[in-house]
């Protein structure tokens, strides 16, 4: 049996994110704006879902959005952390992100809220939600993916090069669209969907974005990264270079976060079917508006005058 790679220390996020509990509203921003994302992608769903969980809930925003759906029914919270326990109240169940502990069949609806970045196992995370849903169940859920911080990342690994000669982890690595759109086919989601959207940030100093990730619990959890303190003075240079290379005219400072948005259904019988090869009544040249070519030479515009 294949050992799956430890990329990420989740002990060690367990235990900052139960630091930061008390004060983390302060850094969810991004929490509240993917919660209304996800909810409102899920009213665009004209069916009834009786059982919900929240997957990962941290601070509630997606369970609260789930709730004024009036074609949701019973929402269930879950998260690793006991000190998001009862936020918000109602039905929660503590569970690790990577062990989803409801039985076969059982879920209309897992939604998920910026948690499943920080799997080690994502296909096995993936497989467990397919299981766990019924026959047309939905799967949705929002993740940090590859391009989220890339200013950081660059200013960090440019300072500790100037200054140490080398280089440690700095910013965890991220899944892209593809892989992720990929994995759902992988796991047997039917009907998958993944697509990006660009958050930028802008934030007064560099200082200032690093007191948003402390309380959002997204800082630097690899399981390869230095466990050496960082030297003030390589900080000092990156927030340096981070101004230098990424400053804007009004001397404020952007931060990039690549969110990725992934949906898919358990199969069902009821679901749309892909066309078999060859069965298509209408042709792709008379859709285009184009005249038929033969391979290797440049379709034509059809002439209607």
């Amino acid at each position: 049996m294949n050992q799956v790679p430890k990329v990420f220390d989740r002990a060690l996020l367990n235990r900052r994110r139960s630091r930061i509990a008390h004060r983390a509203a302060g850094g969810d921003f991004l929490h509240e704006r993917i919660a209304r994302e996800l909810s409102d992608r899920i009213a665009l769903v004209s069916r009834q879902f009786d059982t919900a969980v929240d997957f990962g809930t941290h601070t509630g925003q997606l369970a609260r959005a789930l709730w004024e759906n009036q074609n949701i029914g019973q929402v269930v919270t879950t998260d690793n952390c006991p000190a998001y326990r009862g936020r918000p109240p109602g039905l929660h169940v503590q569970a690790d992100e990577e062990w989803l502990p409801f039985r076969a069949g059982s879920l209309d609806l897992v939604a998920s809220n910026l948690q499943l970045q920080w799997a080690n196992d994502l296909p096995g995370v993936f497989a467990q939600i397919q299981r766990a849903l019924k026959p047309d169940g939905l799967f949705i859920a929002a993740m940090f993916g590859a391009g989220t911080l890339f200013e950081l990342r660059e200013a960090m690994l440019a300072a500790e090069l100037e200054l140490t000669g080398g280089a440690s982890p700095r910013v965890v690595p991220l899944p892209d669209v593809r892989e992720t759109g990929a994995l759902l086919q992988r796991t047997n989601f039917a009907l998958p969907v993944a697509d990006m959207d660009t958050v930028r940030v802008r934030y007064a100093t560099p200082r200032d974005l690093l007191h948003d990730l402390r309380s959002m619990g997204a800082t630097n959890i690899a399981a390869e990264r230095s466990r050496k303190f960082l030297r003030r003075d390589v900080l000092s240079r990156a927030f340096e270079i981070y101004i230098e290379k990424f400053g804007e005219a009004d001397g404020r400072i952007p931060a990039t976060f690549s969110i990725l948005y992934l949906s898919g259904w358990h199969p069902h019988e009821s679901q749309q079917k892909p066309l078999k090869p060859g069965s298509a009544k209408t042709r792709l040249a008379d859709a285009l508006n184009v005249e038929e070519q033969t391979a290797g030479e440049s379709p034509r515009r059809k002439d209607f005058t």
